[in-house]
C-alpha cells in the first residue's frame, strides 16, 4: 500500500491560497485523468470545496508519490510550489485514512458537524468514479470513509446541535411548535442574517414567507428568492398576524413590534402561538412581549447562548466520534494490510512448491521403485513440512497486518524466501 494526500484547507491557508490551488469543477475530470497519466500513479482523487484542496493517491510500490502529485500542482496551476509550500499538509498510508475518515465525517470541518461536507466527498467520488481514476486501494478507502461518516451520524448527536445563530433559530422554534411542517414566517429586515434564519426556517418544512424592508425593491427580491411576497414596511402589522414565526432584524432605534402591537397580533391569531426571533442590536422586538401568553421572544444573546451549550454537547459527541474514527482506521488497515498479504503469501507458497517438486526430480530416479501409496506418503510428507516452515512466518506477516512495522516485515520474509518484488 502506498497512498498519499496533499491538501490545504481554512486550517493551514487563506481564502486567496485556497482559490489559487483550487481546481473547478469543469475542469476536475481532465485533472484526474492527467493525475492518474503520471508515472506509478494508480488511483487518484481530488476534493474541492470552498474550505479545502485536497489531492491523494495510491501509487506503486516505491514510487514518490508525494514527487508527482507535486509536479501534477506544479504543472496544472502553472506555478512554482515553492511559494505555497508552508500551507500545505502531507499524509501516508495509515494518516490518509485517518484523515479521510475524518473529513467524510465532518470532525476537520470549519462548523464540526455540519452535513454539506459528506456530500462534497460523495460528489468527489463520483467524479473520479467517472473519470476512471478509482479501481483498487483508494476506492476502498473511499467506500469505507463515507461508510464511517454514516456510522459517526447514527451513533453519535454530533449534526444534531446547533452552531449558529441561524441554526439555533429553527431549533428553538421546533421546541415551540414541533413540526415546522405548514408555518409561515415573516421577515423584517432583509439582511443576510435574517435571510440566512428565512432559508434553515424553510429547509426545516417552514412552507410560505412574507418580506418587509423599509427599502422595499430589496423586501422584492428576497421574497423573489423565496417564492413569497413582498409587503411594504408601513403595512407590516397586519400581515404579521398570519406568520408563525417572524424574525427581524432592521436598523431601527425603537421598537418596531411594541407589546400594544403584540397583544392586537395575538388576539388577531386567537391566541395561536408566535414567535419572535430578534437579531437586531438595538433590539426591533419589546422584550417584555415574552412574558405574555403564547408569544415567545429570543434576541440575539438568547440564541448565542443556544449556540454556546451546543458547542458543548458537540464538542462531547465529537470525542466520541473521534474514538470511532480511531477504530474504524485500525479496521481498514487491518483489512488493507490482510488483502496485500496475499500476492506474498501465494509467492512463497509457489516457491517453496517449485523447491520441493525440483528435489523430487532430482531423486525421481531413486523413487522409481516406491509404490503409488508410498509415492502419497512422500509426497504427504513433503507437503506438511512446507506447511510447518510456512506457518511461523505466516503468522507472524498477519499479526502486524496494519501495523507501522509491516511493510518492513513484508520485505524482510520475501528476502529471506528468495521472492522478489
Amino acid at each position: 500500500m502506498n497512498l498519499v494526500l496533499v491538501g490545504i484547507s481554512h486550517r493551514t491557508a487563506p481564502v486567496e491560497v485556497r482559490e489559487r490551488m483550487n481546481i473547478q469543477d469543469r475542469y476536475l475530470g481532465g485533472a484526474l485523468a492527467e493525475l492518474v497519466r503520471r508515472e506509478g500513479i494508480q488511483e487518484g482523487l481530488i476534493l474541492c470545496t470552498c474550505n479545502r484542496v485536497e489531492l491523494a493517491a495510491s501509487a506503486d510500490e516505491g514510487v514518490e508519490a508525494q514527487r508527482a502529485i507535486r509536479q501534477f500542482l506544479s504543472d496544472f496551476h502553472h506555478c512554482d510550489l515553492s511559494a505555497y509550500e508552508s500551507y500545505f499538509y502531507w499524509y501516508r498510508n495509515r494518516e490518509v485514512v485517518r484523515h479521510l475518515f475524518r473529513v467524510a465525517s465532518s470532525l476537520d470541518s470549519m462548523i464540526v458537524g455540519e452535513p454539506q461536507i459528506l456530500g462534497q466527498v460523495k460528489q468527489a467520488y463520483a467524479a473520479a468514479r467517472d473519470a476512471g481514476a478509482l479501481k483498487g486501494t483508494l476506492n476502498e478507502v473511499m467506500q469505507q470513509a463515507m461508510a464511517v461518516a454514516r456510522r459517526v451520524r447514527r451513533e453519535t448527536a454530533l449534526g444534531t446541535a446547533a452552531m449558529t445563530v441561524s441554526y439555533a433559530a429553527v431549533e428553538l422554534a421546533r421546541k415551540i411548535f414541533g413540526s415546522l411542517a405548514g408555518k409561515t414566517v415573516f421577515i423584517i429586515g432583509a439582511g443576510k442574517m435574517s435571510e440566512l434564519a428565512a432559508r434553515n426556517l424553510l429547509g426545516a418544512g417552514a412552507t410560505a414567507i412574507f418580506v418587509a424592508n423599509r427599502t422595499y425593491d430589496r423586501a422584492v427580491e428576497l421574497a423573489r428568492a423565496f417564492q413569497g411576497t413582498a409587503i411594504r414596511f408601513d403595512e407590516l402589522l397586519p400581515y404579521v398576524a398570519k406568520a408563525d414565526i417572524v424574525i427581524s432584524s432592521t436598523g431601527s432605534p425603537h421598537f418596531v413590534i411594541t407589546r400594544q402591537q403584540a397583544e392586537r397580533l395575538l388576539a388577531a391569531r386567537k391566541n395561536r402561538p408566535i414567535f419572535f426571533v430578534d437579531i437586531a442590536v438595538p433590539r426591533d422586538i419589546d422584550p417584555s412581549i415574552n412574558e405574555m401568553e403564547n408569544a415567545f421572544v429570543y434576541d440575539i444573546d438568547d440564541l448565542g447562548q443556544v449556540v454556546e451549550a451546543n458547542k458543548k454537547q458537540r464538542q462531547h459527541e465529537a470525542a466520541w466520534a473521534e474514538e470511532i474514527i480511531e477504530q474504524e482506521v485500525e479496521r481498514s488497515m487491518c483489512r488493507l494490510a490482510s488483502r496485500d498479504l496475499a500476492p506474498t503469501i501465494v509467492a512463497i507458497e509457489e516457491r517453496l512448491i517449485q523447491i520441493r517438486d525440483s528435489e523430487m526430480e532430482r531423486f525421481r530416479g531413486r523413487l522409481a521403485t516406491l509404490t503409488p501409496d508410498q509415492r502419497q506418503a512422500v509426497e504427504a510428507l513433503t507437503q506438511g513440512i512446507l506447511n510447518k516452515v510456512l506457518h511461523g512466518p505466516l503468522r507472524e506477516l498477519k499479526s502486524v497486518a496494519g501495523s507501522p512495522e509491516h511493510g518492513k516485515l513484508v520485505q524482510l520474509v520475501r528476502r529471506i524466501f528468495g521472492v522478489g518484488e
